[in-house]
């Protein structure tokens, strides 16, 4: 069976906890030794229990490693304090550049659709209609375009149905080609003749008697 993953919560259980704690410690510590010596790599590592008891490790002096870790930590923490407002700053102007430009689409919007023209100049108005009209003939060309390609798909859709139609026509000309009986017009006509008696071998008379040509 493999190894039972453990569920990521507290133990509640204070035995199995003070355990739990030791085993991962003495790994923790030893990932820490390796990771130092395979990769000389500077690592300081520093472990509170729950009862305040410390555990630390340190491939060379743990106060230098935290000395270097404090300057690290100013330095960066003074360019992202830099970067933070420089971005925010770009951010802010540029939304303000949007707005204005999202004002002046909804105004054009407005012109466009006939509201708020009372300002309007002269030359105001007749670029609003020569852009209509340029609007206008896009979309009568794209109106006249898809008129056509609707036109292209029905005849091909016509061209289908009547390939279709005589297809099956031909089909029920040949069905009914080969239902229909055989006559032999050339055998030539025979007689038949027909005798009824009624009555007692004795007495029995012959009533009818009668003729019938088969063709």
């Amino acid at each position: 069976m493999g190894r039972r993953k453990t569920e990521m919560k507290r133990i509640e259980n204070a035995t199995s906890r003070q355990v739990t704690f030791s085993k991962r410690r003495n790994g923790l510590m030893k990932k820490a030794f390796e990771l130092s010596i395979l990769c000389d790599a500077e690592v300081a590592l520093i472990v509170f229990s729950t009862r305040g008891k410390l555990y630390e490790f340190a491939s060379s002096s743990i106060l230098d490693t935290i000395e270097r870790y404090r300057s690290h930590s100013r330095i960066n923490n003074t360019q992202t304090t830099s970067e933070s407002v420089e971005n925010t700053q770009n951010l802010k102007e540029e939304a303000e550049s949007m707005m204005k430009r999202i004002d002046l689409l909804e105004t054009s919007k407005r012109k466009f659709l006939g509201e708020g023209l009372g300002s309007c100049s002269i030359d105001e108005l007749q670029r609003i209609e020569q852009q209509l009209e340029k609007s206008i003939t896009k979309v009568r060309a794209k109106k006249i375009q898809v008129y056509r390609e609707q036109i292209v798909q029905l005849k091909e859709k016509e061209k289908t149905l009547v390939a279709e139609n005589i297809r099956l026509s031909e089909k029920v000309n040949s069905s009914q080609q080969a239902r229909k009986p055989y006559v032999d017009d050339s055998s030539p006509s025979s007689d038949v003749e027909t005798e009824l008696f009624i009555g007692l071998p004795e007495t029995r008379t012959r009533l009818v008697s009668t003729k019938m040509r088969n063709s």
